[in-house]
């Protein structure tokens, strides 16, 4: 089990990240782009995937990985807090804000 709190630290430790509320929702951003969204009080989040990932992670354990309300068309996948594994949600926020992450902020943080 995550928390929604270990969730938006794991994103706010990545460069350049902050937290902006919008649309009843905290999303987690890099600059102005969008990777990951959710509400404190929700037992989900939403975060930013390819179409491929998304096919991949809902055929893998649709019991944590649905597709999201609203952006799923491109890609979003919610999470089940309850059953997701931390090691795995750190990825897929890591992956996330790498889809977003400027070509030169990427290599800094890849030389790290």
């Amino acid at each position: 089990m995550v928390t929604f709190d270990q969730f938006k630290a794991m994103a706010l430790a990545l460069p350049q990240t902050h937290e902006e509320p919008t649309w009843e929702e905290v999303t987690l951003r890099l600059g102005k782009k969008i990777f990951a969204m959710g509400r404190p009080e929700s037992p989900s989040v939403c975060v930013k995937a390819s179409k491929e990932d998304q096919a991949e992670l809902l055929a893998a354990a649709p019991e944590v990985y649905s597709t999201a309300p609203y952006v799923g068309r491109h890609g979003w996948v919610l999470v089940d807090l309850e059953r997701v594994d931390r090691d795995e949600l750190h990825d897929l926020v890591t992956d996330a804000w790498r889809s977003v992450a400027p070509k030169k902020l990427l290599r800094d943080f890849d030389a790290e």
